[in-house]
């Protein structure tokens, strides 16, 4: 172990231990429910560099790891600058090959919310439409269902079949505002797509 560690706390690796360290504490946070690892946008620089397109700590956390591995090899076969300059290509090259998979496989745009729903017609669903009750049941762009919980201010009579637009979301009580739609819309089609 005592290897290890001198070989972790000499030049270049010396370098990029801390910031590793850092990286790690960072992910356990992340692990623990801390923090958020979305958060953060590349930036211009990591753009520039190849490395943008995903959330910040992704190719920061990969370039000190890829770095600090290439750091430590290369300073048992090279002389130490030379280690450190090789250990930054490799570490920036392995990083954008993970990054352009990433980019490729991953996940595509943000993540479903209800908000998306603001604006969109629904049919009622319950016998009626209060201010402490009521459900409604709305379509998404892909063309599936939902059934949310609506609530209205006024006295209109929304009843099961009536069309309503969500036009606010409670995020306390977790529930839409609705209106009917032909006050809403009245020189539209109310008709929801089947």
């Amino acid at each position: 172990m005592g290897g290890f560690v001198g070989a972790a706390l000499s030049f270049p690796t010396v370098l990029f231990t801390p910031l590793l360290i850092i990286v790690i504490g960072f992910w356990v946070v992340v692990v623990a429910g801390g923090a958020d690892p979305d958060a953060g946008d590349s930036g211009d620089l990591l753009s520039f560099a190849g490395l943008g397109g995903v959330p910040v700590s992704v190719p920061v956390s990969l370039l000190v790891a890829f770095a600090w591995f290439g750091s430590l090899a290369g300073a048992e076969f090279l002389p130490g600058w030379v280690a450190l300059l090789g250990a930054l290509l490799v570490g920036w090259l392995l990083t954008r090959a993970l990054i352009i998979l990433i980019r490729r496989y991953g996940p595509v745009g943000t993540d479903p919310s209800r908000t998306d729903f603001l604006g969109r017609t629904c049919v009622i669903r319950t016998g009626r439409v209060t201010l402490t009750f009521g459900q409604a049941e709305v379509r998404a762009d892909d063309g599936s269902s939902a059934i949310v919980q609506v609530r209205q201010a006024g006295d209109d009579d929304l009843r099961a079949g009536t069309v309503a637009v969500l036009y606010d979301f409670d995020s306390d009580g977790e529930f839409f505002w609705v209106v009917p739609a032909d006050i809403a819309e009245p020189n539209r089609g109310h008709k929801l797509p089947e």
